[in-house]
């Protein structure tokens, strides 16, 4: 299990002082880049093999505020992996308390724009648990 770690800054809060709704996108994004990393896919090394990947679906539920200070743990999972398509998973807690679970969809495409097959080129992405 991967758990990626971000401390909410005051600028991510809003008037109300909790943090703004918006920013768990950007904590998903972080969380991803750094999961990414440690299985030997980084953004990177995609990049320098001349793909991008980008996020073509996303959703996510609020379940418990946080605000400045507030320590996430943020858990990245692959949901799921079809040949063109994968799908990472994210639960949020902070104090031991679920705050936001969600997901992201992206696809792999060349230089040209054709979408890549992902375990051709990165299966390690693959869940060990899915052959």
């Amino acid at each position: 299990m991967f758990v990626y770690r971000h401390k909410i800054n005051y600028y991510e809060t809003d008037r109300m002082g909790v943090t703004h709704h918006s920013n768990y996108i950007r904590f998903m994004e972080e969380a991803r880049i750094a999961y990414l990393d440690t299985v030997g896919a980084s953004y990177a090394k995609i990049e320098a093999d001349g793909v991008i990947s980008p996020v073509i679906g996303v959703e996510g539920k609020f379940m418990h505020t946080t605000t400045f200070d507030d320590v996430l743990e943020i858990e990245v999972f692959v949901n799921s992996m079809t040949t063109f398509k994968l799908k990472l998973g994210y639960k949020m807690r902070c104090k031991g308390v679920e705050v936001f679970e969600g997901w992201s969809l992206h696809c792999f495409l060349d230089k040209e724009g054709h979408p890549l097959a992902i375990d051709d080129h990165y299966p390690q992405l693959r869940p060990k648990n899915q052959a």
